[in-house]
């Protein structure tokens, strides 16, 4: 991932965080990433570590149409994920998706009631809806409006180790290429 990509990014989801009157905390910790694959615009996310404790994590993230959070699950980690602002789109699958196996069935908490949904189905969340994903649900995501804030309150957080991801192609964090100066330093630098 190109250095002005990131800055890009940040330049970008900075404005949007002021646009809505997101008050980031002083020195947040950012984690601009393309998931390895080369290609930010498609396969990316921009992510601000609000918390980092020991029982508990907060993140708030940034997503633009047509960038996506390629398909994973989290081996410890249970998650909320929270529309903040625009529209958000997941995908989900109680099992690893594999084509040409039977369907079956996913069940998650959408706004603390348990929804059951056949696998890969799309769940669309508006401002202020959650969905609680436990460990083994997989899931993808992505913007369907314009943009989108992100939030999401989680069990500890371990990005090394915990995530597991379909693609064994992806990686969590990005190598930089130094086109241009740094604006800030990735929690991965």
């Amino acid at each position: 991932m190109k250095r002005s990509q990131i800055n890009r990014a940040f330049r970008e989801a900075s404005a949007c965080f002021a646009r809505y009157h997101w008050h980031l905390p002083p020195s947040p910790k950012w984690d601009i990433t393309d998931f390895g694959l080369g290609d930010f615009d498609r396969s990316g996310l921009t992510l601000i570590n609000l918390a980092t404790e020991p029982e508990y994590c907060e993140k708030l993230m940034w997503g633009r149409r047509g960038q996506c959070v390629v398909c994973h699950t989290h081996v410890r980690k249970k998650e909320d994920i929270i529309c903040r602002v625009g529209e958000l789109t997941i995908q989900l699958w109680g099992r690893r998706p594999v084509p040409g196996t039977p369907a079956g069935t996913v069940t998650v908490s959408v706004d603390g009631a348990p929804v059951t949904l056949p696998n890969g189905s799309r769940l669309v969340l508006k401002p202020g809806s959650r969905v609680t994903l436990v460990p083994g649900v997989w899931h993808a995501f992505f913007p369907s409006s314009d943009e989108c804030i992100i939030g999401e309150v989680s069990t500890a957080n371990d990005d090394v180790n915990d995530n597991v991801f379909l693609d064994p192609a992806v990686g969590r964090f990005p190598e930089i290429e130094e086109d241009e100066p740094a604006l800030l330093r990735l929690v991965s630098e």
